[in-house]
């Protein structure tokens, strides 16, 4: 499942020419957006919180604060990765989380397989807490990045599968929950679905409309799959053809 999604990121760097070379490198990915850029930690570190980066580049050696104690400072950010001319802090960086460690003088080959270490680590990242999910009541809640999405059953449309997944609609925004679609229907909270389909499920209520073939919700053509058609029936005595 590709999201495509956009992370930003600050560097720090006190050598100019160093700093300068990462970020015209870093600019090439499509993936990071560069939201500031600092000749030291202090001033890195002023301005992190109202930025809440995603990821940062840092240099080590930067005079009255290291890039290592900035990071310590900044566990809670996602991904770090040290850009230093001195191999010896390698160690040291991956004790304080760092994703990788490129030594200096930059190279591109080198620097393109840390940016594909990089977006394959904030992507499953991101999938792991987007789908995270929990049952309350008549109420699903989403976690989508740091926040927790509040969903009403009965507001929702209808459900599609997605391998181990199962996407989730209504008729604001359309979430993912970790979950099967069939794993997820046995659940007593969904009892007002019914399947439609091998990769489909919809809210009674919402149902517009019954052909054999397909049902119609809010506007949205769902295949009725071969082996459903008779309990939807059951359910609806006044199907009318295509």
């Amino acid at each position: 499942m590709a999201f495509n999604n956009i992370y930003d990121c600050i560097i720090a760097d006190d050598h100019e020419i160093d700093r300068l070379t990462t970020l015209a490198f870093a600019k090439k990915y499509a993936f990071l957006n560069i939201v500031g850029v600092y000749e030291n930690a202090e001033a890195a570190l002023a301005e992190v919180n109202q930025l809440k980066p995603q990821v940062l580049l840092l240099d080590i050696d930067m005079g009255e604060k290291s890039g290592l104690q900035l990071r310590r400072q900044l566990m809670s950010i996602d991904a770090c990765i040290f850009i230093s001319s001195y191999p010896d802090y390698a160690i040291e960086s991956f004790e304080v989380a760092a994703l990788d460690f490129l030594v200096k003088p930059l190279k591109a080959e080198r620097f393109d397989r840390a940016m594909m270490r990089l977006q394959a680590y904030l992507e499953l990242k991101y999938k792991s807490e987007l789908f995270d999910y929990s049952l309350n009541g008549d109420t699903i809640f989403v976690k989508d990045g740091h926040n927790h999405i509040k969903i009403k059953l009965h507001e929702i449309l209808y459900l599609e599968a997605l391998k181990d997944y199962t996407r989730i609609v209504t008729r604001r925004k359309k979430h993912c929950v970790l979950i099967s679609l069939g794993n997820l229907l046995t659940n007593p909270s969904f009892k007002s679905f019914v399947r439609v389909h091998r990769s489909y499920a919809v809210q009674k209520h919402f149902i517009d409309r019954i052909t054999p073939q397909h049902v119609w919700v809010n506007d949205v053509k769902i295949p009725v799959g071969r082996s459903y058609k008779e309990g939807l029936q059951q359910l609806y005595f006044n199907a009318s053809e295509d």
